[in-house]
């Protein structure tokens, strides 16, 4: 009776354990649902102040705006396609590294960039501005080039299994239609100089009586075929109506 007391509890324990298990990770992931969707509202924000400045406001302000525009644009996309194809290439995750260390050059130029937006003395902000486009140019150049070459490299390996896949179309294509057909039987004797008579009832050309004939080809079952999104219901497979009465 005490063992199966203990027992009991041991298994009302484990329930409690689990069900505080669960509910912390539920917790957890709508902790970092939320979280993604605040940082996305505030990044739609900021994109939006950005691109207001940079059309309404002239000179260093508006120029400050498109600077730190084409810098969040540049990354982004080059964010997106290194995460995106590094989940079937895993050879893309030294690439993504690598983004990984120019974000900071990116953040840290992103940060100047805010914060010279703030700044009352436009002439000292236009004065650092070629140095900061310099710096700008260097940034999105190596991001643009790893995100074309992550897209080269997903380009390269479709084409490659496209090619692949319409070879080995070809080869069944080629099974598919292939038989093998009977030749046909040598009349006569060779070098005897005579024909046979031919025998009653028959015509000329017709086959002897057992001789083997071609083999026809098969029709494939309709019933076999695989049913794709795109094709209509055999009408084999449709219920067959009432019969009519005679």
């Amino acid at each position: 009776m005490e063992a199966a007391i203990a027992i009991v509890g041991l298994l009302f324990l484990l329930f409690v354990v689990a069900g505080v298990f669960v509910t912390v990770k539920a917790v957890q992931a709508t902790k970092r649902g939320v979280d993604r969707t605040v940082a996305q509202a505030r990044r739609t924000v900021e994109d939006t102040g950005l691109r207001a400045r940079q059309l309404t406001k002239p000179g260093v302000p508006g120029e400050l705006a498109q600077l730190r525009m084409s810098l969040r644009t540049s990354m982004r996309a080059t964010q997106e396609a290194l995460r995106g194809g590094a989940a079937e290439d895993a050879s893309l995750s030294e690439a993504l590294g690598l983004f990984d260390r120019l974000s900071v050059h990116g953040r840290a130029l992103d940060d100047e960039l805010r914060r010279l937006e703030r700044e009352p003395d436009h002439a000292t902000t236009a004065a650092r501005l070629p140095e900061l486009r310099e710096r700008l140019e260097r940034i999105t150049h190596s991001a643009e080039s790893l995100r074309w070459a992550a897209r080269d490299r997903q380009r390269k390996f479709a084409e490659d299994d496209l090619a692949a896949l319409s070879d080995q179309i070809d080869v069944e294509s080629g099974a598919l239609r292939h038989w093998t057909a009977v030749p046909d039987e040598t009349e006569g004797a060779a070098g005897s100089g005579s024909t046979e008579a031919q025998a009653p009832g028959r015509s000329a050309g017709a086959p002897e009586a057992g001789a083997e004939q071609p083999q026809a080809i098969s029709a494939p079952d309709p019933r076999r075929r695989s049913a794709y999104s795109w094709q209509k219901t055999p009408s084999w497979q449709k219920s067959p109506g009432p019969e009519r009465a005679n």
